[in-house]
């Protein structure tokens, strides 16, 4: 059975990025795992020119770690990584909610509370929790309006997913997520900006806490 791809030409490397990014995030390639080049190539039935191109997209993302003769590897997130990643979102996110609280028109307010109204749906699906709460974030970000904190904080979260020890994984997490986003969407909406600045950088320390829980041995 032939099952190598059919992808345009225009902009191949974007295309084999794609497929890598879904394969990293669909665990097929797990974190710290080497990417074997011509095994791809050959998968893929694609020359080692636009796999490479796309090594180095995926680089830049932080998703893979080039290393001198050894080659290309899944990217792993350390204890310290993960700190400093949930450190940089609470500063960049709950300033975010402060200014939405205090410049969003009631329309987008309502948006964001429709986007609440579908973590309260997927409480029980975790992955689609998972999504549903991205939607949530990103589109607050896009309603306060800086390009350039969405750019970091996509960057963030998609190199948040590498982490084995997600907050959500940890037994009992979702229902105190949903219940701090319960909250900072109150602080929100009744244009609260220093609640909802305090109830955002809150939502993210306890998910560092509980990420940091799950990572811990056993007997800990």
């Amino acid at each position: 059975m032939n099952t190598r791809l059919s992808l345009a030409p225009r902009a191949l490397y974007q295309e084999v990025a794609e497929r890598l990014r879904q394969q990293i995030f669909g665990r097929e390639l797990e974190p710290g795992a080497w990417i074997d080049e011509l095994k791809l190539c050959a998968e893929l039935g694609i020359s080692r020119t636009p796999l490479r191109e796309a090594l180095k997209v995926l680089a830049a993302e932080g998703l893979v770690t080039m290393k001198v003769r050894r080659g290309a590897y899944v990217t792993e997130m350390s204890e310290r990584d993960v700190r400093e990643a949930y450190q940089l979102l609470a500063l960049l996110e709950s300033d975010a909610a402060a200014r939405v609280a205090a410049v969003a028109a009631d329309a987008e307010l309502a948006e964001l509370q429709l986007l609440h109204d579908q973590l309260e749906h997927q409480v029980k699906e975790r992955d689609a929790f998972f999504a549903a709460n991205e939607r949530f974030h990103l589109r607050l970000l896009e309603i306060e309006g800086n390009r350039w904190r969405q750019q970091i904080v996509t960057d963030l979260r998609r190199v948040m997913k590498l982490n084995r020890h997600h907050s959500l994984f940890k037994q009992g997490r979702l229902d105190e997520s949903l219940a701090e986003h319960r909250a900072l969407i109150a602080a929100i909406t009744q244009r609260q900006g220093g609640d909802a600045a305090r109830l955002m950088r809150a939502h993210f320390d306890n998910g560092l806490a509980a990420a940091a829980n799950s990572a811990a041995p056993a007997s800990a």
